[in-house]
């Protein structure tokens, strides 16, 4: 039921967000959705993927800091609401969200989030008929 994403922490200064991006261009791999979220010495350029493992390894060798972390990607409707209702339906199975992103994905909307309970989002996912995305859908 999760996703891996790239988290990748990059310092604060010109050329090394550059650094990754050009990395990952070279080898093919397509981003599908970012974000970067900074504090005063460094960033955490959080990233989905094509292919994550291929992606980790090439940065790794780079000497870029990166980890794989598990996340959930759930499909909404591309319309107001859906959102809110989708997470009720984690909140409410007392299920804390860490940080979430959104982005379109092929007309649908997407909710990519961290929580502190995969295993009880993912109960409260099947019971609230909600559609969660695997790897290969990014393919």
């Amino acid at each position: 039921m999760t996703i891996k994403q790239l988290s990748i922490f990059i310092e604060n200064k010109s050329g090394t967000l550059i650094k990754v991006l050009n990395t990952l261009s070279k080898a093919g791999i397509q981003i599908i959705a970012s974000t970067l979220a900074d504090t005063k010495d460094y960033g955490i350029y959080r990233v989905l993927c094509d292919n994550p493992a291929q992606a980790y390894m090439l940065l790794k060798d780079s000497g870029i800091n990166v980890q794989l972390s598990d996340v959930i990607a759930l499909s909404i409707d591309d319309t107001p609401g859906c959102a809110a209702k989708a997470i009720s339906k984690i909140s409410d199975a007392g299920v804390n969200i860490l940080y979430l992103y959104s982005f379109l994905w092929r007309g649908r909307g997407v909710l990519a989030f961290r929580t502190d309970n995969n295993d009880r989002a993912g109960e409260a996912i099947m019971l609230g008929k909600l559609t969660f995305l695997t790897e290969m859908d990014f393919k």
